[in-house]
């Protein structure tokens, strides 16, 4: 790894009002090399990435990019300087095709006119060299978000960057899929091409970084070569307290455990073709788990019950009584919600203000004659700031200014002020960091210690392990077994997946 700086930024701050979101950061990245960038939700990363990238300015600071003092006033200025980014929620076009999507913006012409069988023949190139194969002529939409997520990277890489930016990049990938983009970062180093790595897990960072800076509160309070720390010590900076507690097996439920009353079943549940045919039980106050491999299913089961999607076959029970839920007004009815594991597209309403994105479930509650009470908004809100912790400036500013893991907290406080007696939680703590995945854990515990029925999908075994007191294990859109309390492991949960 060559010890050249392609990048480095000098006492960078950033202040928002009632938040200085950097203060005085140093950045420096070294040429072809994987650089981790760390901390929780709220530390300062999203910030400087925008800083870096073009999106916002500086309030003071300075960025060298190989040897040159820049200071970028767009993401087109950034891109035409060899600085790219591929964040966690994708900015692609749905309806373009795949090469267009690769090219947006910089479209390969010809006598005035876009060069199709040149975009394509690159778009194809570029992808090939990723180790995918992909009809570049066909629509994005016609993609799962994974590979969507691909097509992401590929369009990073043809800007030819000195620096390309991966946020998340594997949030939405399966094992085979990381392993291709680690193969692509590998690519990347040998090119020369710096990649900063943000990432809230710990095994991609030892599998992939070279080195890691991690950020807490706005401010640099680490920076070292990867071979130089180990998981329990990063983990400690981040959160600025001993890790022991957030990195172990326990379980962090550990209430009464005796068989409960059925809250929901769902029977023969049907819809070609990720769910063949699905039944599940859900318990009072027990957080059920499902697990399974990316595609298996569990989030179509999950959307079928709030009725985001409509059942092709099946029954549903609520407390022994069947009910229709053919949309989500159904669901809500029956005291049932939903957080989507793409707040984005499902989730936030981006310009609209922290206090109306959380309040948005229970305007009845909180409203007389059709005029929202502000006093009894702004009681409500508070009460869910302070139970969740949520890192705010101001509960007017609009949601998207709020860090992701922040934003998720404000979509769970959203369902709890409408008082559900089931919760549903899609990858909840995707793309969050370890202290703020660790409070959204143990208010699953907490709520289910209360009465509450919540059902979890996770791609992290270790959060299952954690938290359910019962485990269902989906794959190919079909239940492949399910494992009790005593039995659950990271160990028996892919022992159940992996079975024939």
């Amino acid at each position: 790894m060559s010890e050249k700086k392609v990048l480095e930024m000098k006492g960078i701050t950033k202040i928002y009002p009632g938040v200085r979101a950097l203060d005085g950061v140093d950045f420096i990245v070294e040429e072809g090399s994987v650089h981790a960038l760390m901390g929780e939700n709220g530390a300062g990363k999203s910030t400087l990435i925008k800083i870096l990238t073009g999106v916002i300015g500086k309030d003071s600071g300075s960025i060298v990019l190989s040897g040159k003092e820049v200071n970028f006033h767009s993401v087109y200025e950034a891109n035409n300087n060899g600085i790219s980014a591929v964040y966690q929620e994708l900015d692609l076009i749905p309806e373009l095709s795949i090469g267009e999507n690769i090219f947006m913006g910089r479209e390969m012409m010809k006598k005035g006119s876009i060069d199709w069988k040149n975009t394509y023949k690159e778009a194809d190139k570029i992808l090939k060299s990723m180790g995918i194969l992909l009809d570049v002529t066909a629509k994005l939409s016609s993609l799962g978000t994974a590979m969507q997520q691909m097509v992401s990277i590929a369009r990073a890489i043809s800007i030819k960057s000195q620096i390309v930016v991966l946020d998340e990049p594997t949030s939405s990938l399966d094992t085979s899929e990381v392993e291709v983009l680690f193969k692509v970062i590998e690519k990347l180093k040998r090119d020369k091409i710096a990649v900063i790595f943000i990432t809230h897990r710990l095994d991609e960072v030892f599998a992939t970084c070279d080195t890691v800076t991690i950020l807490k509160d706005g401010k640099l309070v680490h920076r070292c070569k990867i071979e130089e720390t180990n998981k329990l010590d990063m983990v400690s900076k981040m959160i600025g307290r001993n890790a022991s507690d957030v990195m172990g097996q326990t379980k962090v439920c550990l209430s009464d455990r005796s068989p409960k009353e059925i809250f929901l079943e769902a029977k023969g549940m049907k819809k070609f073709p990720k769910v063949i045919e699905q039944s599940i039980k859900i318990r009072k106050g027990e957080v059920l788990g499902l697990a399974g491999l990316l595609g298996a299913g569990r989030t179509e089961l999950a959307r079928l019950l709030f009725g985001a999607d409509t059942c092709k076959e099946g029954t549903i029970e609520i407390e022994g009584k069947p009910v229709k839920i053919n949309t989500p007004r159904d669901a809500i009815s029956n005291r049932i919600a939903f957080c989507s594991e793409d707040r984005k597209v499902e989730g936030i309403i981006p310009n609209m203000s922290i206090s109306n994105n959380l309040t948005l479930a229970c305007l009845k509650s909180i409203s007389k004659w059709g005029v929202i009470s502000k006093r009894k908004q702004k009681a409500l809100v508070q009460k869910y700031i302070e139970m969740l912790k949520i890192k705010i400036g101001n509960e007017k500013d609009p949601i998207i200014s709020l860090s992701g893991g922040n934003q998720q907290k404000v979509l769970i406080a959203r369902w709890l002020c409408a008082n559900p007696s089931l919760l549903i939680l899609d990858e909840p703590t995707r793309g969050i960091d370890v202290g703020a995945k660790q409070e959204i854990l143990d208010k699953v515990c907490e709520l289910s210690e209360q009465g509450m029925s919540v059902l979890v999908i996770s791609s992290i075994l270790e959060e299952l392990v954690q938290t359910c007191d019962r485990i269902q294990v989906i794959k190919d859109g079909k239940t492949r077994g399910e494992i009790q309390y005593e039995g659950i492991s990271e160990a028996s949960i892919m022992q159940t997946i992996a079975k024939e």
